[in-house]
């Protein structure tokens, strides 16, 4: 996936084809506003208030405890951007962001909001100490309590899309009956595949805050008795010898070194049955040289930021399964969420 400039004239076209237009202003002056512009509208209720009914900017801003100039600023931008639409001095919600704004719909990323806004906007303030050390945040070691919470909100609207396709398209044992989920807290990718395979259970495997903030969300998914948590450390426990079908670490990867990840890999291979699965879920790095991928490449440049480690390829993820002796079974991309892959290693 690729953001893209798109002239909205023939005068506009020939203007980017000659280069005239200095495009990189729309990176450093225009693109911080508008990510910063939609943080704070879903941070402070904007999105809820113009919902269901056609609000005035002044009825905005009054129903949001906002100064009412400001708001109209903030909603014309909106406007331009497609969240909400104007007419009759009023704005509405637009339908297409309705589904992934608003707090209570499903396929929400509402959480990641909030969490964005509140506790990881203020990170990227350390970016340049990050490009002069090479040493991240290491963000898993200094939450607060209250952190932890937005996190796992946010880790949950960030996969309510993701785990439905993954549930349909993860390459797993039809007869699966047992299941190791590393990392997996909010569980929504456990869930799907026991919606999937009706004889499966689940045992996620994550840090006890994580877990504690976590459960609230797994028990909305009714699935409590098929998946359950189990507090305790990756790098650490002992995962067994030849208990499961399926193992999957989601969105962990880029936070470990390659010699954890092998560590990693070696321990699923042991508890993994034969003919099980151990799935890596991650953002890709692209091979340099290979073409162009946003998500994939600014993924890699926030993880480092933020864990040191960042994203890895696909060929670096099967040498961990090769050194553990399983076999690179299958590399499943997603549609809905560029720039991610299941990358799958088969004893």
């Amino acid at each position: 996936m690729q953001l893209k400039i798109s002239p909205d004239n023939p005068l506009e076209w020939l203007a980017l084809k000659v280069n005239m237009v200095p495009w990189p202003l729309l990176h450093v002056q225009i693109f911080p506003v508008i990510a910063k512009a939609v943080l704070e509208a879903a941070d402070k209720g904007i999105f809820e208030a113009v919902k269901t009914d056609a609000q005035t900017a002044e009825d905005v801003a009054r129903t949001c405890g906002l100064h009412p100039k400001a708001t109209r600023e903030l909603l014309g931008l909106l406007t331009a951007l497609g969240y909400v639409s104007f007419r009759n001095d009023r704005y509405t919600l637009t339908a297409e962001a309705r589904k992934w704004v608003t707090a209570t719909d499903p396929a929400s990323v509402y959480g990641m909001m909030l969490f964005n806004n509140r506790v990881v906007w203020p990170w990227l303030d350390q970016l340049g100490d990050y490009l002069k050390t090479g040493q991240g945040i290491h963000y898993h070691d200094h939450l607060t309590p209250e952190q932890w919470g937005y996190y796992q909100h946010a880790m949950t609207a960030a996969t309510n899309t993701e785990a439905k396709e993954f549930g349909r398209k993860a390459p797993v044992p039809k007869t699966a009956t047992r299941m190791l989920d590393i990392g997996g807290a909010h569980g929504q990718h456990s869930v799907a595949l026991c919606r999937r395979l009706p004889a499966l259970e689940s045992v996620i495997l994550d840090l006890p805050p994580a877990v504690e903030k976590a459960a609230p969300f797994l028990a909305q998914s009714g699935m409590d008795g098929r998946v359950r948590h189990q507090p305790g450390n990756a790098l650490t426990d002992d995962y067994g010898t030849g208990q499961y079908d399926i193992i999957l670490m989601s969105s962990l990867a880029h936070h470990f070194t390659d010699a954890e990840n092998r560590l990693v890999a070696r321990k699923a291979a042991q508890a993994l049955k034969p003919g099980g699965v151990f799935i890596i879920n991650e953002f890709i790095r692209p091979e340099p040289g290979s073409k162009p991928e946003l998500v994939g490449s600014s993924t890699d440049l926030f993880y480092g930021l933020t864990s040191t480690a960042g994203n890895w390829t696909v060929a670096e993820m099967q040498s961990w399964f090769a050194e553990a002796g399983l076999k690179p079974f299958k590399v499943k991309t997603y549609l809905t969420i560029p720039g991610r892959a299941m990358v799958v290693g088969k004893k």
